[in-house]
């Protein structure tokens, strides 16, 4: 009994000096990067980080310290190896807001967009997989991700590739699926389960500054999950422990800094005070009572982080380790992107801290912080970026900027490519698309990736696709063929939708119409949404900018999401069947009603019944009463009949003695 008391207490400090060596090598890092944005009204980009890496060791042996044990029991269970998860809104400005953050590959389509690498065996298994796993994400994200089945699920080709480091052994069985809800709506239901997976559960740190309020009251606004390991190198024999498995939880949207300034509780917009105004004065009509506007994009608006986002920052999500990765992974508007990623260990950048709020503004643009707010300038070489860290023992944290010329605004950074969809054609039975890509370098050609996912009643005409390409002037050089590459599967009534990926090149400054026509399928009546007269919701096409192109981003290169379309489809007019069935349903009850009761009920009178053939209780309580009160009826109207002719002959005897009367006269 010793040595087996002794053999316990030894392995039970062996696992506790495994776990708390896995849990040492997890981390957790946040930060918030912030930049005003130029457009007709001044607007605000803020960009929320949340990342969190625990060792595949730790999660094997369940246990999870920062990666949420909810979203990891679904992984495990669905055999997912890779997961990005997407929900957007609105629509992104490229025209005055430039280049996506992220380089567009933290955003989806407008809607819910979900990809994962699924491991399995068999495309069959996989289909399984994905089953599985869009069923549990419904119920954990509030959202109807059930709704992705097979009429909604395509594979891939060429426009998404793996993030993470996959091993050579495992990356030969992983099926990609990718399927979208456009019509999907994204609110707080969405949220909180976002925020319940955050280490701190949104009650300290950044987090605290999402309120559902203002950030769906966003112009633009994204949130996304990307689950993927990290480490290892990709070498099939690696060690388990070195590998970790990360998720990457990202909120991005774009304010409006006069609208969100509103407070809650009278949102009214009203017009600017005669004493913030910026008049001309060189107008020749200018006085006291007249005033023309001066621009005021040279000019930035004051805020807070306590007006823009409706509270401010409270205390500070200190479960992260002090050595940071590098900056610009966490930053939406780096040079490298996303993919310029580390992977294993952390780096030997200097960091302030694991939960940092920085802003991208000119040198000379002031910035209040609170007095035990540790500050760094020039953070990844960039001198417009400043990072500050709240202190651990400050409750509240606060950035204030006061209202400002400035004299250099930030550069604006244009997007590698310009994308414009829309329908066309009229009537009931066929359509069309046509999608405008536009390359705005001056200087070198762009090679894409163009992946549409149409649904089953969009019947698609490969023979009508064409693509036109419109040169900046008539004596342009020749070009190559627009259209490298093509893969096409078409879609099946009710089972699978449209596939089409296409590998474009365009070269500098041209344009290239993208146009193809398909044919509406009729629908049944139970098939139609509650608002079948709005339309169908058609999802957003993906570009994906090559990375070997110049100004494609990083490795993964960039991505940019068209438009959603709204379609309208035969509908059938719903009143009239409601009509005819109210209708057929009461002639079919008066109908019924009347023989049932003609064949059914058979009519006697009361005194015909013989009172043996009733029951005692029946003639006693029923029957003697009708009877006793027909006799006192009758007799009533026996009196009134012998007082009625009483009162005749009276009033006929004194007509006849007054006649005999006025004779005699």
């Amino acid at each position: 009994m010793i040595v087996s008391w002794q053999l316990v207490v030894l392995l039970r400090i062996a696992l506790s000096a495994a776990l708390v060596g896995a849990a040492g090598a997890a981390d957790y890092h946040e930060r918030l990067v912030m930049q005003p944005l130029a457009g007709p009204a001044p607007a605000l980009l803020a960009s929320f980080n949340f990342r969190s890496r625990e060792s595949q060791s730790a999660i094997n042996q369940h246990h999870y310290r920062l990666f949420p044990r909810s979203l990891g029991q679904i992984l495990q269970h669905a055999h997912t190896h890779e997961l990005h998860l997407r929900f957007t809104l609105g629509r992104w400005d490229a025209e005055h807001w430039g280049q996506r953050p992220w380089d567009g590959a933290k955003e989806g389509g407008t809607g819910v967009e979900l990809w994962a690498w699924v491991e399995a065996s068999s495309a069959r298994e996989a289909e399984a997989g994905w089953v599985t796993l869009t069923n549990a994400l419904s119920g954990l994200f509030c959202a109807s991700l059930n709704f992705i089945d097979r009429s909604r699920t395509i594979r891939p080709r060429m426009a998404f590739r793996p993030t993470g480091d996959h091993a050579n052994g495992t990356l030969a069985g992983l099926h990609l699926l990718h399927g979208t809800l456009p019509r999907e709506p994204v609110c707080t239901e969405n949220l909180t389960p976002f925020l319940k997976l955050l280490p701190c559960k949104g009650q300290a740190g950044i987090s605290t500054l999402l309120d559902g309020h203002k950030l769906f009251d966003a112009s633009w606004q994204s949130m996304s999950i990307d689950v993927r390991p990290v480490g290892g190198g990709g070498v099939a024999n690696s060690d388990e422990d070195e590998r970790m498995l990360e998720i990457d939880q990202t909120v991005d949207l774009v304010l409006d800094i006069e609208r969100a300034k509103r407070p809650r509780d009278n949102p009214i917009p009203r017009p600017v005070a005669p004493q913030d105004l910026v008049c001309d004065p060189t107008k020749p009509y200018a006085s006291d009572e007249a005033c023309y506007p001066l621009d005021s994009t040279a000019t930035e608006p004051a805020w807070t982080l306590a007006e823009v986002f409706g509270r401010g920052m409270r205390g500070v999500c200190a479960l992260g380790s002090d050595d940071d990765d590098d900056h610009h992974e966490d930053d939406p508007r780096a040079a490298d992107g996303p993919a310029a990623t580390t992977t294993g260990s952390a780096s030997t950048s200097t960091s302030t801290s694991t939960s940092s709020v920085c802003i991208r503004v000119p040198p000379e643009r002031l910035v209040s912080v609170p007095a035990d707010t540790r500050e760094e300038q020039g953070v990844d070489g960039d001198a417009n970026l400043r990072c500050f860290q709240p202190s651990a023992t400050s409750d509240l944290f606060d950035m204030v900027l006061p209202r400002q010329p400035v004299a250099t605004p930030l550069p604006l950074a244009p997007p590698a490519l310009f994308a414009e969809r829309s329908l066309t054609g009229h009537g009931q039975e066929r359509g069309g698309v046509r999608t405008i890509l536009r390359n705005p370098s001056r200087s070198d050609a762009i090679t894409f990736v163009y992946l549409e996912t149409l649904p089953w009643f969009m019947r698609t005409y490969l023979h009508t696709l064409t693509a036109t390409v419109v040169s900046p002037s008539p004596s342009s050089s020749p070009h190559p063929p627009v259209i490298q590459h093509l893969h096409y599967r078409p879609g099946s009534d009710r089972h699978r939708p449209t596939h089409l990926e296409l590998t474009m090149q365009i070269p500098a400054q041209f344009t290239v119409v993208l146009g193809y026509a398909f044919e509406k399928a009729i629908l049944r009546y139970t098939e139609y949404p509650p608002d079948a007269n709005r339309g169908f919701d058609i999802p957003a096409a993906i570009v994906r900018v090559l990375p070997n192109a110049k100004g494609g981003g990083g490795g993964g290169g960039q991505y940019l999401r068209t438009t959603t379309l709204l379609l309208s489809l035969p509908t059938p007019d719903f009143s009239m069947p409601y009509n005819v069935i109210i209708l057929t349903s009461t002639v079919m009850a008066l109908a019924f009603g009347s023989i049932f009761n003609l064949l059914v009920r058979r009519f006697v009178a009361a005194d015909e019944v013989p009172p043996a053939a009733l029951p005692p209780l029946l003639r006693a309580r029923v029957l003697r009463p009708l009877l006793r009160g027909a006799r006192g009826v009758r007799k009533v109207a026996e009196r009134a009949w012998a007082g009625a002719g009483a009162g005749a002959g009276r009033g006929a005897g004194a007509r006849r003695t007054r006649e005999e009367g006025l004779k005699e006269e």
